[in-house]
C-alpha cells in the first residue's frame, strides 16, 4: 500500500475545513493553516458580549446531495432549524418581494409605473440591449430598462462600487440566472396544474441554531479529534516548489486579524516567527492572487501581472441592538435608496432566535466597501452612529432606540468580475498546473469565483477525491450550471423535509 501523503490545507473556511475533514476520514495526515484566530472565513459567526452575528447571511440549502450529507455528518439534525426564506427590497419607502414577483412588484409601483415597466420590458424584447456581456444589458434584456433601474442598478452598484455597465454578466448569471419578468408573470397567472415544469424558489432552508460558525467550529473539533492539526494566526509567506512540484509552506505568525474581523484578541506570543511545513499535496483556499504572489521561486512577470489584476470587494457589518419590536420577518432587506450607504439589513432573529437575547433583536447593517477606503477606515463609534442614522432614515428604528453597536470587518469578501478576470485566472491556472500541479485551489477566493458555501465545499470534496482516491473530477466545472441556486424544480425534496 502506498504511503499516505502529507497534506497542508491553507485556510479554515468552508472549503478548507471540508478538505480537512475528508482527509482525516481517510487517515491522511493533514495540517490546516489559518491566518485568523477563528475558523469559518466569511462563514464564521462573530461573537460579542453574548450576541452572535452571521457575516453576510448563509442559507443552508443545496442541490448537491454530497454536501447535504456532509452538513449532517458534521452537525446532528437537532442542531439545525428550518427557517422561512424571506427577502424584500426597500424602494421609495415601500417593500417589495425579492426575488421579484410580478404581481407584488407591479402593484407596489402603482398603475402608471407598472404600465411603463411592462412596456419597457416588451420594448427590450423587441430591441434587446446590444451588449449583454455586462450586468446592465443582461438584466435589462430580462426585465426591461425601467425595472432594471428600479430594482437592480442601485443595489448592484453599492455591492461593487463601480457602474453596473462595467460589471461582467457572470455576476447576474450566477445570482439571478433563470429569473425574468416573463417567468415571474407566468408563475403569477398560470393555473397551478399547468406549472409542473416551472421551477419555484425555495420557501425554507436549514440553519445551524447558533449560526453557520457552529458548523465550522464543530468541523474543526472533529478534525483535531481524528488526529488532524489546525494552526491559527499564521499567514502563508512562501509556497516552495521545485522540479514541477510544491514541497512545502513557510508561514509567519501574525497574531490573527483582531476583533475588527470578528475574532478574539491574538493568542500567539511569537509574532514574527516563521515556520516551515513540508507537504506532498497542498489544498489552498487563500485568495488566488495571493497564492500566486507567494510562490517561491516567483511566478514570471506576466503571471504576477494577472494575479495583481484580480480585485475584490470588501465588506463590513454594523450590528445594532434594538428592541425586539423593531425586528422584521425577512432574513434580509435590500436597500435600493441611492442616498444611503447601507446596502442590506439582516434581522438576526429571523435567522435564529438563538442568535439574539430575550426582548431584543440585532439588526446587521451591511456595507460594501474597499479595504482602506473612507468607510472601512472609520472608527467603530462613527460607523455605529452612521448605521443608527441610516436605520432611522429608513423609518425602521429611531436612532435613540439603538442600545449598542458592534462592527465586524471582512476583507476580500467578494471576488470581483471585471472584463479580464477570466483571462487572468486562466493564465494563473495554466502556470500553476505546470510548476506545481500538487497545489489545488478550492473555494470562493481560492478559485476567484463567486461560489456559494455549498459549491465551495464541493470543490474541496472533489479535490480530495482526486488527490487521494484517484478520481478525475473537473473541480473548475463546479457552479457553472445554469440553474439558479435557490430555485427548485417540481419533485425535488430536501433531506430535512422528508
Amino acid at each position: 500500500m502506498a504511503e499516505k501523503p502529507e497534506v497542508v490545507v491553507i485556510g479554515a473556511g468552508p472549503a478548507g475545513l471540508t478538505a480537512g475533514w475528508e482527509l482525516v476520514k481517510r487517515d491522511v495526515p493533514v495540517t490546516v493553516l489559518e491566518g485568523d484566530s477563528v475558523v469559518g472565513g466569511i462563514s464564521r459567526t462573530a461573537q460579542r458580549e453574548g450576541w452572535r452575528f452571521d457575516i453576510g447571511g448563509h442559507r443552508f440549502f443545496t442541490k448537491v446531495p454530497e454536501v447535504e450529507a456532509l452538513w449532517h455528518e458534521i452537525l446532528p439534525d437537532e442542531d439545525f432549524l428550518m427557517r422561512p426564506r424571506s427577502s424584500r427590497i426597500m424602494y421609495n419607502g415601500k417593500l417589495f418581494d425579492y426575488p421579484l414577483r410580478a404581481g407584488n412588484a407591479l402593484r407596489g409601483l402603482g398603475v402608471v409605473e407598472a404600465a411603463r415597466c411592462i412596456l419597457s420590458y416588451f420594448w427590450a424584447r423587441v430591441r434587446p440591449p446590444k451588449d449583454q456581456t455586462k450586468f446592465e444589458g443582461w438584466v435589462a434584456s430580462r426585465f426591461g430598462w425601467r425595472l432594471y433601474g428600479i430594482f437592480f442598478k442601485t443595489y448592484t452598484e453599492k455591492v461593487w462600487g463601480v457602474p453596473a455597465n462595467t460589471i461582467e454578466a457572470d455576476w447576474a448569471a450566477q445570482r439571478i440566472k433563470n429569473l425574468s419578468l416573463m417567468n415571474a408573470i407566468m408563475n403569477a397567472v398560470m393555473p397551478k396544474r399547468n406549472q409542473k415544469d416551472i421551477a419555484s424558489l425555495i420557501e425554507e432552508f436549514q440553519y445551524p441554531k447558533f449560526g453557520p460558525g457552529m458548523m465550522w467550529e464543530t468541523a474543526a473539533d472533529k478534525i483535531v479529534d481524528r488526529g488532524g492539526k489546525i494552526v491559527f494566526e499564521e499567514k502563508v509567506r512562501r509556497i516552495h516548489h521545485a522540479d514541477g512540484q510544491a514541497t512545502g509552506v513557510t508561514t509567519v505568525v501574525t497574531g490573527g486579524y483582531g476583533p475588527g474581523a470578528g475574532a478574539p484578541e491574538p493568542s500567539r506570543t511569537d509574532i514574527g516567527t516563521e515556520h516551515r511545513y513540508e507537504a506532498d499535496q497542498i489544498v489552498s483556499s487563500m485568495s488566488f492572487s495571493s497564492l500566486i504572489r507567494v510562490m517561491d521561486p516567483p511566478a514570471p512577470a506576466h503571471v504576477l501581472a494577472a494575479a495583481n489584476a484580480l480585485s475584490y470587494r470588501d465588506f463590513l457589518t454594523v450590528a445594532l441592538v434594538v428592541p425586539e419590536s423593531a425586528g422584521f420577518p425577512d432574513n434580509w432587506i435590500y436597500v435600493h435608496s441611492p442616498e444611503l450607504q447601507v446596502g442590506r439589513i439582516q434581522n438576526f432573529a429571523s435567522w435564529s432566535p438563538f442568535l439574539v437575547k430575550e426582548g431584543r433583536t440585532c439588526l446587521g447593517m451591511e456595507y460594501f466597501v474597499f479595504e482602506g477606503d473612507e468607510t472601512w477606515s472609520m472608527p467603530d463609534d462613527d460607523l455605529i452612529a452612521l448605521a443608527s442614522k441610516e436605520l432611522a432614515q429608513l423609518g425602521l428604528v429611531p436612532a435613540d432606540q439603538v442600545e449598542r453597536g458592534f462592527v465586524v470587518r471582512m476583507p476580500k469578501a467578494y471576488p470581483f468580475y471585471d472584463a479580464h478576470y477570466k483571462k487572468n485566472v486562466d493564465i494563473m491556472r495554466g502556470w500553476l498546473a505546470e510548476v506545481a500541479p500538487n497545489v489545488h485551489p478550492v473555494g470562493r477566493n481560492g478559485m476567484h469565483r463567486y461560489n456559494n458555501q455549498d459549491h465551495s465545499m464541493y470543490t474541496a470534496l472533489l479535490t480530495v477525491q482526486n488527490m487521494i482516491d484517484g478520481a478525475s473530477h473537473d473541480v473548475w466545472g463546479v457552479n457553472v450550471e445554469e440553474d439558479y441556486h435557490e430555485e427548485v424544480s417540481p419533485g425535488y425534496t430536501s433531506k430535512m423535509s422528508l
